[in-house]
């Protein structure tokens, strides 16, 4: 179901997109597999990232909260897709949109399994969507990949507590919490 809001269109699901930098092994990237599943759509340039859209940005000094869902009803999710090699170069240089940061959780891709921080382009999108209230969508967002479940059992606690607040502010002092564990 779709309303209008001026121009925008406003969803009952977000629309997801994916800023592909070309610097990925096409077989190991999740997302271009994504985008071959129809759950995501590729933008190959920066420019095309909606000016209202939520950036996925690890270096965005704003971290990523429930506040954000009706950012993504209206102007989609992006995800940054970019090797972690050269991802300082990328994320620095994304201006577009809504950036925001994702809080602590640990990746389960076969490549960074169990590290902090450094996850996959399909691990960024269901954690975000997880903490915005569409679990399920994070659910069939990871259900593609082998080891995708295991990303929401792997954080499933934290994700919990991270989608339960209401501002950027109370994800960060939920993070700090975890962190002095």
């Amino acid at each position: 179901m779709d309303d209008t809001i001026g121009e925008a269109r406003v969803t009952t699901k977000p629309r997801i997109l994916i800023y592909h930098a070309g610097q990925c092994a096409p077989k190991k990237c999740t997302g271009i597999r994504l985008s071959r599943m129809k759950k995501s759509q590729i933008l190959t340039s920066m420019s095309q990232i909606p000016r209202g859209g939520v950036v996925l940005n690890p270096v965005s000094e704003i971290a990523f909260s429930r506040a954000d869902r009706d950012a993504l009803l209206v102007s989609g999710l992006v995800a940054l897709d970019c090797s972690w090699k050269k991802a300082e170069e990328i994320f620095a240089s994304s201006r577009l949109g809504v950036q925001r940061a994702l809080p602590y959780l640990l990746a389960a891709n076969p490549i960074n399994t169990y590290k902090p921080i450094k996850l996959s382009t399909a691990e960024a999108i269901a954690a975000a969507l997880y903490i915005a209230g569409f679990k399920e969508l994070a659910e069939d967002t990871m259900s593609i990949f082998k080891w995708g479940p295991s990303f929401i059992t792997l954080n499933h606690d934290l994700l919990e507590d991270y989608s339960r607040c209401s501002t950027s502010g109370e994800v960060v002092q939920v993070q700090k919490e975890y962190m002095e564990l």
